[in-house]
């Protein structure tokens, strides 16, 4: 076999492949006994036909198109390696000659790896937000933990801000009561916002045993966001009522003995939150930065794929969860389509540069990936898929995902060495020494490569 490989441009080539008609032997071999299971000749046992009979009676064309099938991938493998190209998806395949007895040859074009140049890193420098804890910000996450353990007792009275009411609901649209539009004995807090609509106006001033109906857009179940006749009757009020905050509260709510300790604890809790978010702040920013040092052409192919994947998966699993549809979301956005598919594209082209770049620095500090760091990372995603680690290391496994995973690591990793490198202060012009944890860092370019215009929306749409 003879190959040669034409640049199209940086990041498609063909590959002109020709193959000596003796190198189809073993695919021949194998074409005719595959014929040979397929077909009965009266006079010739199954299996047993020869194979100048299978061409007389089936046609030499047929024992020739079933051997090119089986001889392509390996042939167009062969050049691939020995032309040591990082290739891209599957390739367009045209057989360009085919002579019987003589000579089989081919060209595959196909999207490849492009190079890429990594430029001086060093002088990258970025700002971040300063780690700063107020009191107003320990007095909030105490008064957090406060409404914790807040009990409740029924009251006689109307139903106020703040108050737990016990209601039964009832949902119309065009008249009619859905299936799925009835519900009793929810229990409610008036002005949490975890319900429809309009709930609080209504429900506020009611005694238990009183009723009222409004309108509101539904966000879930049969008929997510139509517009609907809500009953609400309220069979009970309770009014909440919050723990002293004191010694006693600080030894029911936590391991403290003293309301001071479970504040010191706090403030610490919020600095290392804060540190948390000062890192991944710091990776992200690094990360921008240095793409924009970097010249990266996207393969078209690869982008388009790219793009109806992120459609796909924004369609069929974010906004189904979410009862929504596409037309909705973007009216909720107030985004036209027109600007959704601009922001789609520049996620896709940003998560490929991310991907192509940090592969790049991988291959060029010789960064490996051990037992332990993958595991560390499995626990990780696990944990934010809400999977056991057994679970999720069994569902990497079948469907082939270890090396995407390894890919995620490695790809952390070269963003560490980079972020290490880089000059990171703080708003008050201090110089941040990060303690890069190389998972974190991971999952920083997890996200820049997944980043969807959807995230925020589905996030803020869940938590209401």
């Amino acid at each position: 076999m003879k190959s040669a490989v034409e640049t199209l441009n940086p990041t498609r080539v063909r590959l002109s492949i020709e193959v000596p008609f003796e190198e189809l032997k073993d695919s021949l071999d194998a074409a005719y006994k595959k014929i040979n299971q397929q077909v009965t000749v009266k006079g010739f046992r199954k299996g047993k036909i020869p194979a100048r009979v299978i061409d007389q009676r089936f046609g030499r064309g047929a024992v020739l198109e079933e051997a090119v099938n089986d001889a392509l991938p390996k042939f167009y493998t062969e050049a691939v390696n020995e032309a040591e190209i990082d290739v891209l998806g599957q390739p367009e395949v045209d057989i360009t000659e085919l002579k019987d007895g003589e000579t089989l040859n081919f060209t595959a074009e196909v999207d490849v790896r492009p190079a890429i140049e990594i430029p001086d890193y060093s002088g990258i420098e970025v700002e971040v937000d300063a780690v700063e804890v107020t009191d107003e910000d320990i007095e909030k996450s105490v008064e957090q933990l406060r409404e914790r353990f807040a009990s409740t007792s029924p009251v006689e009275r109307a139903a106020e801000d703040g108050d737990v009411v016990t209601i039964d609901l009832e949902a119309k649209v065009d008249g009619e009561v859905l299936e799925d539009g009835v519900a009793s004995g929810v229990s409610y807090t008036i002005g949490s916002g975890e319900l429809l609509d309009g709930i609080d106006d209504a429900v506020k001033g009611l005694e238990a045993g009183g009723e009222a109906t409004f309108t509101s857009e539904l966000k879930g179940g049969s008929a997510a966001g139509k517009e609907a006749e809500v009953t609400v009757k309220v069979t009970q009020v309770a009014a909440r009522e919050l723990p002293a905050l004191d010694d006693e509260f600080a030894q029911l709510a936590s391991e403290f003995d003293t309301l001071e300790e479970l504040r010191a604890d706090s403030r610490k809790r919020l600095e290392n939150m804060k540190q948390y978010d000062q890192a991944t702040q710091a990776q992200e920013r690094v990360l921008e930065k240095l793409l924009e040092l970097v010249e990266v052409p996207v393969p078209e192919k690869l982008l388009e794929d790219e793009i109806n994947t992120r459609k796909h998966n924004l369609e069929h699993h974010q906004l189904g969860q979410m009862g929504l549809d596409l037309e909705k979301y973007l009216e909720i956005q107030g985004k036209t389509a027109e600007e959704f598919d601009t922001e789609t594209k520049d996620a896709a082209v940003k998560g490929i540069k991310t991907q192509f770049v940090l592969d790049e620095l991988v291959k060029r500090e010789k960064l490996n990936v051990n037992q332990e760091e993958l595991t560390e990372h499995l626990m990780r995603r696990a944990a934010s898929s809400g999977m056991s680690p057994d679970q999720f290391a069994q569902a990497v496994v079948e469907g082939g995902q270890v090396p995407l995973l390894v890919g995620e690591v490695a790809r952390g990793k070269a963003l560490a060495v980079v972020v290490e490198a880089a000059t990171v202060k703080d708003t008050n012009g201090e110089v941040i020494d990060l303690d890069d944890d190389e998972d974190e860092t991971a999952e920083t370019v997890q996200a820049a490569s997944e980043e969807t215009p959807a995230e925020d929306t589905a996030e803020d749409k869940t938590e209401a």
